[in-house]
């Protein structure tokens, strides 16, 4: 499910801040930004993002912001001087003393112009990295709470709909009945071959009963039911629900191959629309 969080930490020379982005994905995939000198406490911060978000394509970032006069960085100033004595020494035409400034700003993006210190991880400062961590990690849980609240009543509508689709399906099946029999019927007379009655109704009850469908109508509407029973409980329950939906596609696929009726059959296109839109949704349930 999709979610941004964000937390800002102020410290007393640095500001830090936190985001967190999810978008939809089967498994958890986790991007880490940080900077180096957090390199050590990566796989602690992966560890709680993962124990919150279970899955989906996560873009983790941190960064720190220097506010005061503390800096890891110093220029390397032999370095430097270095670089600025190699440009002199190429007697280049008017290179002089009046662009000094000139040299020294080509020298400060020359390689190794500046050496950062690596600084020691500070562990009551990562503890307030840690708890400004939880803190984007219940923003992002809010925003995917809400998203699938919206989710839910979008998912219990289109199983509302599967429902009152079979309900007309199965009114209509009398309808059809007396349709293969006219079918049936008008088929014999067209061969204006005499028939017997007995074994005509014979003939006909065999072929009713092959192509009846009130097995399907009571594991369909079993598996209805038991979609929205899983969807209310309080699991993770997407894959079961996958699952119902798979269940769910088998039998409105055999009341369409024993339909044999167009009406009958233009119900069933639209409980596979319904069904359709189920599944793209439950791959945004957890």
């Amino acid at each position: 499910m999709t979610g941004f969080g964000k937390s800002v930490l102020q410290l007393p020379n640095k500001k830090i801040t936190i985001e967190i982005k999810s978008l939809n994905s089967k498994n958890l995939d986790l991007n880490a930004r940080i900077p180096s000198q957090y390199r050590e406490k990566e796989l602690i911060m992966r560890n709680t993002i993962s124990s919150a978000l279970k899955r989906g394509k996560v873009d983790f970032s941190l960064y720190v912001e220097q506010s005061g006069d503390e800096t890891s960085a110093s220029v390397n100033a032999e370095t430097v001087k270095n670089y600025i004595k190699q440009m002199q020494d190429l007697n280049l035409p008017n290179i002089g003393s009046k662009h000094d400034i000139q040299l020294l700003e080509i020298a400060m993006r020359l390689p190794d112009a500046l050496k950062t210190e690596r600084e020691e991880i500070d562990e009551t400062e990562f503890a307030e990295i840690e708890k400004a961590l939880e803190e984007a990690l219940a923003e992002i849980n809010e925003f995917r709470t809400a998203e699938g609240a919206a989710l839910e009543k979008d998912l219990k509508l289109r199983v509302s709909n599967i429902a009152d689709l079979l309900n007309e399906i199965m009114q209509i099946n009398p309808e059809r009945v007396e349709n293969v029999r006219e079918r049936l019927r008008k088929g014999i007379e067209d061969l204006k071959e005499n028939v017997d009655e007995n074994r005509f109704e014979q003939e006909l009850v065999y072929y009713i009963e092959k192509y009846d469908i009130t097995e399907e109508e009571v594991r369909l509407k079993n598996h209805l039911s038991y979609f929205t029973e899983t969807l209310d409980t309080e699991d993770s329950n997407g894959r079961k629900l996958g699952f119902i939906g798979q269940e769910m596609g088998r039998e409105i696929n055999t009341i369409g191959s024993k339909s044999n009726y167009a009406p009958m059959q233009q119900l069933v296109v639209q409980m596979k629309d319904e069904l359709e839109k189920i599944k793209e949704q439950v791959l945004n349930v957890l």
